[in-house]
């Protein structure tokens, strides 16, 4: 039976286990707290609680099983038992819920160890980077260290490169000084060689004027006195008239005494005038020769051109690319506008004269043809000579003069006067390192072979400017001058420092050119403007300076800096093929003439020297040749060339004007180059 003591012992246990449910229940709640306000405990922490609660579990189940013991004694403690099954599914229930909590740690567990683990992974990787990234830092700075070095270096190169460049011009002005040292020292002997020829010449001779003068100083005396008394006889003559008998005998001696004294006095006049020819013969051996009796006295004198080109300045040596904007800025002062691309073609055809002898102008009139030589010469500081061509000329004297039988003198034009002025070769007296440009103003006017055929020759026939001292090797190229009575006439040897160009106009008046002129010569071609523009000067004209020989010949460069270039081989390669096709094969003079004015081509800003020379020579070279062939049979041949200068020389301008004229030559069925508008 249980007694009253019992009861309160079961219910003092009972408390103590409510108690002990409550403080594991304010446990749990402050592990809640401490887990919900902390990052996360320890997984061992939370083990040895849950060992914790285990064991109170354990305790309770034994508390449960006694109570149950009790209950079956005890009725009324069941609803203590139903509390205690309640606090025991509660604390399931938390146990299952710390459970949940246990695998959200082990989860947030297993991704901090991954984030440690991807950490130490990008610790690994940033270390080399980290190393790296010193390393370009310090490669930086030596770098820029070096920038700064180099600018210096360049600062310095630029310095040393300019007093290089002026040593050179002086160097070559030196070379130059010495050059003509030597030339003036030989010139110098052979003038001393002459001197003394001619002071023994000139010795012998002053003997025998000297007798001269003494028989011409005794003639005249005997002259004088025979007219003094030639006056005194005829003044007792008249004073003795009154007695012309008396005086007869006498008169009539006297009369034959005044027809010996005439016949005296007409005989010591003719020894005069022998002394006086004398005289002039003698003058003539010292340079001082009657103007009258020098039959070349004409062709000595300098024309005006000579003359102001002996006045200019000479220019300072300047790059080849300079003295073209030069002549840029002069035609822009005379509000002349050409085509960049022109003026470089006009002014390669002037450098190569030693393989190509001149450059014509072809195209409709008032094109600009002739102003574009004369600016270019005047920009460039060279001598300007225009020649107008007539009608009426036929034959070589029509441009360098003839003989004048009448007068007995050789009557020579401007041209030859200029030639003769610029033969370094043949005239001692010439005008030395100076450059000259001729231009045929209208020289289709009359037939070209007639008047230009012969000089045009010898222009070809030239030796290299190496050989032209060498008087055998220029001989074939000289001009002798058709003079009789002449032992030795004058020969003139057009060297390389002149310049030949001509202007032809196309109209019902003209006369076209022959194919030999068309060889040897670059024909550049001016088509008609698509419209009219007005002309507006810009700038000042730069001043004349005069452009020496020297650094003319310092801007030619020869063939073979090119010849070798496979670009330039294939081009001319297809050019002779397509010219083949069309029945106009090229030979090896053009060919080479092509690869000159390739070489030649200026290295200005903007230029492709290579290709732009290939099409140029297209231009001035081959279409005129192909004048009259027939478009129709030769179609594909047109279509290859107009290709090969579109696509392998990149120049469509002159590609569509080779179209344009294909397609206008098709009513006529014979092609006609027009010209193509840069």
């Amino acid at each position: 039976m249980i007694t009253d003591n019992t009861l309160l012992v079961f219910a003092a246990v009972g408390v103590l286990a409510l108690l002990a449910v409550v403080q594991t229940a304010l446990a749990i709640r402050h592990d809640r707290a401490n887990a919900a306000a902390g990052p996360i405990e320890e997984l061992s922490v939370y083990d040895a609680r849950l060992d914790e609660k285990r064991r109170l579990m354990d305790d309770l189940e034994e508390e449960l099983a006694k109570r149950r013991e009790a209950m079956a004694v005890v009725a009324d403690i069941g609803a203590e038992v139903d509390a205690l099954r309640k606090q025991r599914h509660d604390l399931l229930a938390e146990w299952n819920t710390l459970e949940n909590k246990r695998q959200e740690v082990q989860a947030l567990r297993e991704e901090i160890e991954d984030a440690a683990t991807e950490k130490l992974a990008l610790d690994a990787e940033i270390v080399p980077l980290r190393n790296e990234y010193l390393d370009i830092k310090a490669r930086l700075e030596k770098a820029e260290d070096l920038v700064g070095r180099i600018d210096t270096l360049k600062g310095e190169h630029e310095s040393i490169a300019q007093k290089v460049e002026g040593m050179r011009d002086q160097l070559r002005r030196l070379e130059e000084a010495e050059a003509r040292v030597a030339n003036l020292e030989d010139r110098g002997r052979m003038l001393e060689s002459d001197a003394a020829r001619l002071d023994g010449r000139i010795a012998s001779r002053a003997d025998d004027l000297a007798d001269i003068d003494a028989r011409r100083i005794a003639e005249r005396s005997a002259l004088a006195d025979a007219l003094t008394e030639h006056a005194r006889v005829e003044a007792l003559t008249a004073a003795e008239n009154i007695d012309l008998k008396r005086r007869q005998g006498e008169l009539e001696a006297i009369g034959e005494t005044r027809s010996t004294l005439e016949a005296r006095l007409a005989y010591l006049r003719g020894e005069i005038e022998k002394a006086e020819a004398d005289t002039r013969g003698m003058d003539s051996l010292t340079g001082d020769a009657d103007d009258r009796d020098d039959k070349l006295r004409e062709l000595r004198e300098k024309p005006p051109v000579i003359r102001q080109m002996i006045d200019w300045p000479e220019s300072d040596r300047i790059p080849e690319t300079d003295a073209l904007h030069r002549v840029e800025q002069r035609l822009a002062a005379k509000g002349l506008h050409y085509p960049v691309r022109t003026l470089r073609a006009f002014h390669t055809a002037m450098k190569v004269n030693e393989s190509t002898q001149m450059a014509v102008l072809a195209g409709i009139s008032g094109t600009g043809k002739s102003q574009l030589p004369r600016q270019y010469a005047a920009g460039m500081g060279i001598g300007f000579l225009q020649v107008p061509v007539q009608p009426r000329w036929d034959s070589p004297q029509d441009l360098m003069g003839f003989y004048n039988y009448i007068e007995g003198k050789f009557r020579p034009t401007d041209m030859a006067r200029a030639l003769w002025a610029l033969d370094e070769q043949n005239n001692e007296y010439a005008v030395r390192d100076r450059m000259m440009m001729i231009l045929l103003d209208e020289m289709n006017l009359a037939r070209v072979e007639y008047y230009f055929s012969d000089f045009l020759s010898r222009l070809e026939s030239r030796p290299a400017p190496g050989a032209v001292g060498d008087e055998n090797e220029r001989k074939d190229a000289e001009i002798e001058l058709e003079i009789p009575k002449l032992v030795n006439p004058p020969r003139i040897f057009p060297g390389y420092n002149l310049l030949f160009a001509g202007t032809m106009n196309e109209d019902e008046s003209t006369q076209s050119l022959s194919d030999k002129v068309v060889d040897r010569a670059n024909v550049l071609r001016f088509a008609a403007p698509r419209a009219i523009q007005t002309s507006h000067p810009a700038g000042s004209v730069p001043p004349l300076q005069a452009l020496s020989r020297a650094q003319w010949q310092g801007w030619v460069r020869p063939v073979s800096g090119v010849e070798r270039e496979a670009r330039v081989r294939d081009g001319v390669g297809t050019m002779v093929e397509i010219m083949r096709e069309m029945k106009r094969p090229i030979g090896h003079r053009l060919g080479r003439a092509i690869m000159a004015y390739v070489a030649n081509y200026p290295q200005a800003e903007g230029a492709r020297p290579i290709t732009d020379a290939l099409a140029d020579q297209v231009e001035m070279r081959l279409l005129p040749k192909l004048r009259g062939v027939d478009v129709e049979t030769a179609g594909p041949q047109f279509d290859r060339l107009r290709g090969f200068v579109e696509t392998e020389l990149g120049d469509d301008a002159l590609g569509q004007a080779i179209g344009d004229s294909v397609q206008a030559s098709e009513e006529i069925g014979q092609f006609v180059w027009s010209g193509v508008m840069r």
